[in-house]
């Protein structure tokens, strides 16, 4: 009987050596995971933990998830109200996502072969908006209103450039909007502040009482037929002018935990896929909110942006590159499957590694799990001076002191899960 030729029997050692190595990286640190408890922490309000385990991973972690630290880290420090802490981290984070927007060719051969999860992660176009209209807050919050109109200016350029150039089918995002236009109206430049609440009006579709400066703004810059059809809008928003002694409060509530990535499973646990796709998934909060200003009746916030639909928009938006590029890494699965079983004589085995590289190919799963759900408003003109305001959330209170000042308007920022 004639024995197998001598490189059959040794070959199929060293095949599965490298099975085994492609298997492997692709299990390498779930930053997903290995955070769930800083976010837990994040989530209670014990935010000084969360950020120091978020600065640990984004200065000792693996390298391809240290975008998504450095977000995580600078969201902690902005809904814990260390807003210059907060202001450098997402710089940074800025920084390294356009760095990681040059595409790597070694990096996505690799993981054609092993996983999704393998490269740098990049952000979704949403989560680098966001960067900036943080920015924009923590700004406010600091009293750096230039720097502020920067950054909002920077999310509506970046969406226009998404829109046009990039044909995408996205909208922009009605909360940076309403925000420039509070900038700008606090800034005294009324006409510019009436385009931009008028955007925000048309991007959300019913403001609710937020449109009160829209209204009065539209007739103090004299444009009739736009008060005309505002008033059929909001019939019951009085366009009365502000008092010499009359301020203003915008409370911004980031409400919420934005959606979290499965790989489309109903128990999102892992299983063998020949085309791997993300998708995103609500995740339970609490949506009782109410607030309140000195003891007053509670007041329903406005919801301007839900990043509940934006994120699910954004990601569907690359469902057909996905795609594309899952078929070409089947493609070669299949053709490394069938070398692995010519090495050693086996269609079993072949079939056996085509199985386990399969398994391997799980969709990445990152994503900016710190974002709140959605960004929540409430509007009132009251004297100037000390105020008491409450958010009630599901039974539960929690109370700020701000100040007013005559006619400007005073932003106050509120986290709520």
């Amino acid at each position: 009987m004639t024995s197998p030729p001598a490189y059959r029997s040794s070959a199929w050692p060293v095949a599965l050596a490298c099975l085994v190595a492609v298997l492997g990286s692709g299990c390498a640190g779930d930053y997903v995971a290995r955070t769930r408890d800083l976010r837990r922490d994040y989530e209670d309000g014990r935010y000084d933990e969360a950020a120091r385990g978020f600065d640990k991973e984004a200065r000792g972690g693996k390298e391809i998830n240290k975008l998504l630290a450095l977000m995580d880290q600078g969201m902690v420090l902005h809904a814990s109200g260390k807003y210059e802490e907060s202001i450098k981290v997402l710089a940074e984070a800025d920084k390294l996502s356009q760095q990681l927007d040059v595409v790597s060719v070694s990096e996505e051969a690799k993981v054609l072969l092993s996983s999704e999860r393998e490269k740098a992660y990049r952000g979704e176009d949403f989560e680098k908006l966001m960067v900036s209209v943080l920015q924009a807050l923590n700004y406010d919050q600091l009293g750096r209103y230039e720097d502020a109109l920067v950054e909002v200016r920077r999310v509506n350029e970046r969406m226009l450039k998404m829109i046009r150039d990039e044909k995408k089918p996205y909208q922009q995002l009605a909360i940076a909007r309403y925000l420039s236009g509070v900038l700008w109206e606090d800034a005294g430049h009324e006409d510019d502040a009436f385009i931009d609440y008028d955007t925000a009006n048309q991007l959300a579709g019913d403001l609710g009482s937020l449109a009160e400066p829209l209204v009065r703004l539209a007739k103090s810059t004299g444009r009739d037929e736009a008060l005309q059809a505002l008033r059929k809008q909001y019939p019951t928003i009085k366009p009365l002018p502000l008092a010499a002694s009359e301020g203003q409060l915008l409370v911004v509530v980031e409400a919420g935990r934005v959606p979290e990535k499965t790989n489309g499973t109903w128990h999102g646990e892992a299983k063998a896929e020949l085309i791997a796709i993300p998708v995103f998934r609500d995740r339970p909060w609490t949506r009782d909110l109410g607030v309140s200003v000195n003891g007053g009746e509670p007041v329903a916030l406005t919801p301007v942006t839900s990043l509940e639909d934006v994120s699910k928009i954004h990601l569907n938006d690359r469902v057909g590159r996905m795609v594309a590029k899952q078929l070409a890494a089947l493609a070669i699965r299949a053709g490394v499957s069938a070398g692995i079983g010519a090495a050693t004589d086996s269609k079993a085995l072949g079939a056996l590694a085509f199985l386990a590289l399969s398994y391997g190919n799980q969709p990445d799963l990152r994503s900016w799990l710190s974002l709140p759900a959605q960004f929540e408003l409430a509007r009132f003109r009251l004297p100037p001076g000390k105020h008491q305001v409450a958010l009630t959330t599901g039974g539960k209170q929690a109370t700020r002191t701000v100040e007013l000042k005559p006619r400007r308007v005073t932003l106050l920022v509120l986290r709520s899960h």
